[in-house]
């Protein structure tokens, strides 16, 4: 969906630029310069967009539930991760970045949802991205929100990234984590709280072609996801009047389940061995979040995760 605003968003830049409106387009240039660090200094969100009423519609569609397991302190910032990334990531997008899910289950914290900053460099669909509540997932940006002294804040970070949208088979239970160990260094050097995010149904939302590791299928996808920054996944789902081969995701349910926050004390300079340490703990803690949930939304109970 996202893709698809961006891409009418620069052809309507485009035919500002061939059509009469070339002006337009040059004082857009304009702004975009002057306003280029916005997206990793906050953004600039607008409650009026998140509360549009087509989020509503989007979230029932399948429907998206965001489950609440703890309370959150408002009094802390919080670095959330989020898994797994799918294909669409439907449920980060419909419980972070519209209302009212989370503000009515955790009063007083304020979502920032981190994605690529690549994103942010394309004509006026950057605009509505921040007034969505999305920022640059770069480290400035996770710094500046992190940063927040009175507390209150809440970064959300997909952990397992473009890379993982490979993995989004349906039944596919393997997250790309295990090397991924920055997210951790971030909430020691701000001492923000860890909160493990599982979001059950995200890899059932497309049918994905076979691409197993060592194919060539994957060999290409992992080259292109290497120079690109973004992997390219081939699936399909539903169309409009029939259910056998479209882009629409299939209405399967989301349930999003936020776990207890794992207590993060400040380390400006944490070591190797202490970095490590509270990895493996957010992964235990992951784990048990999953295994506690899985029977409630059709996950077999022989089946657990896969960590890469």
């Amino acid at each position: 969906f996202l893709s698809l605003v961006a891409e009418f968003c620069c052809g309507f830049f485009v035919i500002l630029i061939l059509g009469n409106f070339w002006f337009l387009a040059v004082l857009y240039l304009l702004w975009l310069y002057l306003d280029w660090e916005t997206p990793c200094a906050g953004g600039r969100r607008s409650q009026w967009v998140r509360g549009w009423t087509v989020w509503r519609y989007f979230r029932e569609y399948f429907p998206i539930h965001l489950i609440k397991t703890s309370e959150l302190n408002p009094n802390h910032n919080y670095l959330l991760g989020f898994h797994p990334h799918g294909v669409l990531v439907a449920g980060a997008f419909g419980n972070f970045c519209t209302d009212p899910p989370f503000k009515n289950l955790f009063p007083g914290l304020t979502p920032y949802l981190h994605i690529m900053p690549i994103w942010f460099g394309c004509p006026f669909f950057r605009e509505y991205i921040m007034s969505a509540g999305m920022v640059s997932a770069s480290k400035e940006s996770v710094s500046h929100v992190l940063n927040n002294e009175g507390g209150g804040h809440a970064s959300v970070i997909v952990i397992g990234g473009a890379e993982e949208s490979l993995n989004a088979h349906p039944g596919s239970l393997t997250l790309n984590i295990l090397k991924r160990k920055g997210f951790i260094k971030m909430a020691l050097k701000h001492g923000a709280h860890l909160v493990p995010v599982f979001s059950f149904g995200e890899n059932e939302l497309f049918k994905q072609v076979a691409n197993p590791k060592g194919s060539w299928l994957r060999n290409v996808q992992e080259k292109l996801q290497k120079i690109m920054g973004f992997a390219l996944p081939l699936f399909h789902a539903r169309g409009v009047f029939q259910y056998s081969f479209g882009l629409i995701p299939y209405r399967q349910p989301i349930h999003t389940v936020v776990g207890s926050p794992i207590p993060v004390k400040q380390n400006l300079n944490p070591t190797t061995e202490e970095i490590d340490e509270l990895h493996a703990l957010y992964l235990q803690k992951l784990k048990k979040l999953f295994e506690e949930h899985k029977s409630n939304y059709g996950i077999p109970a022989h089946k657990s995760l896969i960590f890469e």
